[in-house]
């Protein structure tokens, strides 16, 4: 259910029985030549709106502003936000989806540079409201990184990268036309990991980069449905196991009162 459709004269009813509530989180960032600008903005929403209705969520607009990295805060079209500002509208947002009663909020993401504001505001409002839980999903960790290879998707490359095949081939399950790759635009190729083992690296001007990266031309509509199939089968998975968990925490505090 869309949050905003809501009449107000439905609102208690609807507040009152609506297990958790998802907001989504995007950006307006350039993704390349082939990419929407709202690439990130696109992938959030889609995904919001394939969350199972059997689960009864309660869909908030996405929030299509937020902090871009040096990288591409210098190409057209990106509109990024202050890191302190985006912080400050972020905690007023979800403390005003608590503030209606809803404890349980999925912070739906779609962009890099929100993962780490989106855990900040969400440890900062758990510190005021004790009963609150809040489940980060960023859509791309709901398919593990093997399953491109396994599924054949990409041909020498797990496709992963900023506009690169895996999230445009995402897109495109979404919205076929938004992306198109043509002749003239170039295939960018990161450098090799510089470990197996998880690391954050942040340049301003990282190699194989022209504002995105990636063997762009294996983007195809069949590796995105493919992907996106499997995140949305993960993400109501992990949704449905965290509002369980959450209706035996409330069961364990009725009986124990």
């Amino acid at each position: 259910m869309k949050a905003i459709k809501l009449h107000g004269r439905r609102l208690n009813d609807v507040l009152a029985t609506a297990p958790f509530a998802v907001l989504p989180l995007g950006s307006v960032e350039y993704h390349g030549p082939h990419s929407p600008l709202g690439t990130d903005f696109f992938l959030a929403e889609g995904f919001a709106d394939a969350i199972d209705p059997a689960l009864n969520p309660l869909i908030y607009p996405t929030v299509p502003f937020a902090p871009c990295p040096g990288k591409t805060q210098d190409y057209l079209g990106t509109v990024s936000v202050r890191p302190e500002v985006f912080l400050s509208y972020l905690t007023d947002v979800v403390e005003g989806i608590c503030r209606q009663g809803i404890r349980n909020i999925v912070l739906l993401n779609a962009h890099d540079a929100n993962m780490g504001p989106s855990r900040t505001v969400a440890e900062a409002v758990t510190g005021r409201y004790k009963d609150a839980s809040f489940l980060i999903v960023n859509w791309w960790q709901m398919v593990a990184v093997p399953f491109a290879e396994e599924q054949g998707l990409f041909q020498g490359t797990a496709g992963r990268g900023h506009g690169g095949p895996y999230e445009m081939s995402a897109v495109k399950a979404f919205y076929p036309e938004l992306v198109l790759v043509g002749e003239e635009d170039a295939e960018l190729q990161p450098p090799p990991p510089l470990s197996p083992l998880p690391y954050v690296l942040v340049e301003g001007t990282p190699q194989g980069w022209a504002g995105y990266t990636g063997s762009i031309r294996q983007t195809s509509l069949q590796a995105g449905q493919t992907i996106v199939a499997e995140a949305v089968k993960n993400m109501n998975e992990l949704i449905r196991h965290w509002l369980l968990m959450r209706r035996q925490e409330y069961a364990g505090e009725e009986i124990t009162r």
